[in-house]
């Protein structure tokens, strides 16, 4: 399988849109309810069809080349709330439920710990 495998992904999605030249879309998780950011990963067709029909995050991995669910070896699952595509529809967000840590340091997010610009002060 992997980037550019046919799928069951609804074909009226699939024709929307636009991937990387490895047939990719980034995948933003957002936790439902506060807003934050947890982390970026990518999708193929056939993640993306996982992730809409299983309730759960699928991402590809590139470096492993494999897809992998998130939460099936940490126990951090993402339990899926809604899916949508951006104005472009090169990328999706996807608003989760997050389990535990987001990022595999065992942060909660990806995010939060090399700031280059904060205002917060």
């Amino acid at each position: 399988m992997g980037p550019m495998s046919t799928s069951p992904l609804d074909p009226a999605v699939a024709a929307r849109l636009k991937r990387s030249a490895d047939g990719l879309v980034p995948a933003i998780a957002q936790q439902y309810d506060t807003g934050e950011v947890l982390m970026l990963g990518w999708m193929d067709d056939e993640a993306l069809h996982r992730t809409l029909t299983t309730g759960r995050c699928t991402y590809w991995s590139r470096s492993r080349q494999e897809y992998w669910v998130k939460g099936d070896t940490s126990g951090h699952y993402q339990h899926v709330k809604s899916v949508a595509l951006d104005c472009d529809a090169d990328t999706v967000l996807v608003r989760v439920d997050q389990v535990g840590a987001a990022c595999h340091t065992g942060a909660r997010t990806c995010f939060d710990a090399d700031v280059l610009l904060s205002d917060a002060d």
